[in-house]
């Protein structure tokens, strides 16, 4: 199979960058887009001048100010940014249709059909961020890789500002020494687990076969087995059809047990049914889901396939997710998960 030339394209703090750009007197202090502190606000973004305080995206507004005293937290501007990151994308159209958006500020390319540059995917990307930066004074780090795994980890490789590349033939020097953690879909636990086998990198990994990943692992041993290698086969997916549809509170004070949390439910519920109703007739609900987050920032997930969609089958869920952390709740989230009445396939009932 002749290797894609897949690039993928990451904005450097894209809502803060965008904050001084507007306001060219923030470029020089530590600035942050995110929630005011005293609303238990969280960081949805920092420039690099206050990530050298420790600031970071996802952490509690309050603790980022504990950390820098002088860091200015902005309330987002949404339509500002979707306004750039629409722009951004009419000029990535310029080099391919090939684009699988992940957010406003982040996108996998497929260029390997592209005629700029004789079919060059780094002069691809180096044209891209060229004309990033001329026409919206933004900059943007690039990775070019064969696919896209490796493409993601090189895009972070030279951050901010930076283009890396991976040819298909470093791919196997390159891929052998990277560290478990930055493998797509290996998260805390699972990095925890392979470091306790010895796994530490993709050079100890290939010392597993595929039967061993696979009994250690199940499914995911498989996907294991093929990164460790530099192998990922996923195309970049141009379609955009929803996935899930959900709405989630960060309450101003912790609720203390399940009998709060279960307490919010009815209003959360009745503001999913709001957005439920918004849809498109082209989706079906297939399965419902509760997020929490409780107060140490931990989180966790419940869903379950065929379950109903009433209130008592989201207090089953809560309660599940609950016993999880049985600890303070900062947020409580509730969705479900879609499916595409088009794509011709619907689950029958057993009886």
């Amino acid at each position: 199979m002749t290797p894609r030339k897949i690039i993928h394209i990451d904005c450097d703090c894209f809502y803060a960058a965008i904050e001084m750009r507007d306001d060219p007197s923030l470029a020089s202090r530590p600035l942050a887009v995110g929630g005011a502190a005293d609303r238990r606000g969280v960081i949805a973004t920092c420039n690099y001048e206050a990530r050298a305080y420790g600031v970071r995206s996802a952490m509690a507004s309050a603790h980022a100010l504990k950390l820098c005293p002088d860091l200015l937290i902005l309330r987002p501007r949404m339509d500002a940014y979707r306004e750039a990151s629409r722009a951004i994308h009419e000029i990535f159209r310029g080099y391919t249709e090939l684009i699988e958006p992940l957010s406003l500020d982040e996108a996998y390319l497929d260029v390997s059909d592209c005629r700029h540059f004789s079919g060059s995917g780094t002069r691809v990307a180096q044209d891209i961020r060229r004309r990033v930066w001329e026409q919206l004074r933004i900059t943007v780090s690039a990775g070019v890789a064969p696919n896209k795994f490796l493409a993601k980890i090189a895009s972070d490789w030279k951050k901010p500002d930076g283009l890396f590349v991976i040819t298909p033939d470093q791919v196997e020097d390159f891929v052998e020494g990277l560290p478990v953690d930055r493998l797509h879909g290996v998260g805390r636990v699972t990095a925890e687990k392979l470091k306790r086998l010895g796994i530490h990198d993709c050079g100890h990994l290939r010392q597993w076969s595929r039967v061993e990943l696979l009994r250690e692992f199940g499914v995911f041993g498989e996907r294991l087995y093929s990164l460790a290698r530099g192998i990922d086969q996923r195309p970049v997916s141009t379609d955009s059809r929803r996935q899930s549809v959900s709405v989630e509170h960060t309450f101003d004070r912790d609720l203390p047990d399940l009998a709060a949390c279960q307490d919010r439910l009815p209003a959360l519920l009745d503001e999913l049914a709001g957005r439920m109703a918004r849809l498109d007739p082209g989706y079906r609900p297939v399965k419902p889901f509760v997020k929490l987050k409780f107060h140490d920032f931990s989180q966790t997930t419940v869903e379950q396939s065929g379950a109903g969609f009433a209130l008592d089958n989201y207090a089953a869920l809560l309660a599940g997710a609950f016993a999880r952390g049985d600890k303070p709740v900062r947020l409580i989230g509730v969705g479900v998960r879609l499916t595409d009445r088009s794509a011709g396939f619907e689950q029958l009932h057993l009886f």
